[in-house]
């Protein structure tokens, strides 16, 4: 039985993964961390890491990008696995991931979904046959208007695994309204989209010379990264201190 605590519980994804372990006899959260702490719930939640009172076998985070530098500094100084979910960290914060992962095993992935970390290895793919044709290269993400992180997490993870097979030759673009000049072929334009109740689209586009060849994921519910997530948890309990990605999970 793998014993969970859940960082983050009593937001969106918290809520997801916790209503996917109710029933499951393999695994438990067995306690959660919110801010706020107290109040009802089918396991203890407490405001803090220190509070928790029950032994835990991992932590899944899924809270905000604040609170990260705290979880790592508590999961390496016990030697607690994590699973980092949490998007949005800046250089600092995926420094320290790196250093809490010399102390713990640490899984941290942009996106916890099966069909995304498959479109990583597509793209990539794709990108050594036809960025070399002269093919351009766009990302357009679109997310939910609570989001607070633009580009996403995943979308910048795509864009890497695309300079990763390129041998870094590419730079990435955010925002070309004060330029005016042509699109420089090496770069990766990325767009972020944000309004409704968008779970998550990502389109990776090549674009060349009278044809397109577009590479899209669809996420429907958040479900899906919750799935994965619970995936990541399973698969990292007794692993030994080291930094863990989903394509870790997917070869088991």
């Amino acid at each position: 039985m793998v014993r969970i605590i859940m960082h983050g519980c009593r937001g969106a994804m918290g809520r997801t993964i916790t209503e996917l372990v109710r029933g499951q006899e393999d695994i438990v959260i067995v306690a959660g961390v919110d801010p706020l702490g107290g109040g009802e719930s089918e396991y203890p939640v407490y405001g803090s890491l220190e509070e928790v009172q029950e032994e835990g076998d991992v932590v899944v985070d899924f809270a905000a990008a604040a609170a990260v530098d705290h979880l790592l500094d508590f999961c390496a100084a016990r030697k607690l696995p994590v699973v980092l979910c949490t998007t949005g960290l800046s250089q600092e914060q995926l420094d320290k991931v790196f250093q809490a992962a010399k102390e713990t095993a640490v899984l941290r992935s942009a996106n916890m979904s099966l069909g995304v970390n498959l479109l990583m290895k597509l793209v990539q793919e794709a990108a050594r046959t036809l960025a070399g044709a002269g093919f351009d290269i766009e990302i357009v993400e679109k997310h939910h208007n609570q989001k607070k992180d633009a580009p996403s997490g995943t979308a910048l993870a795509l864009a890497d695994s695309i300079n990763e097979a390129m041998k870094g030759a590419y730079h990435y673009e955010y925002d070309r309204s004060k330029r005016r000049e042509k699109r420089d072929g090496k770069e990766i334009g990325i767009s972020a989209v944000r309004g409704g109740s968008i779970v998550g689209e990502h389109d990776v586009i090549f674009a060349g010379t009278d044809e397109v060849v577009t590479f899209s994921h669809t996420a429907y519910s958040k479900a899906i990264f919750g799935k994965g997530a619970l995936e990541a948890a399973k698969f990292l309990v007794g692993k030994a201190v080291g930094l863990y990605t989903m394509e870790d999970v997917i070869k088991g």
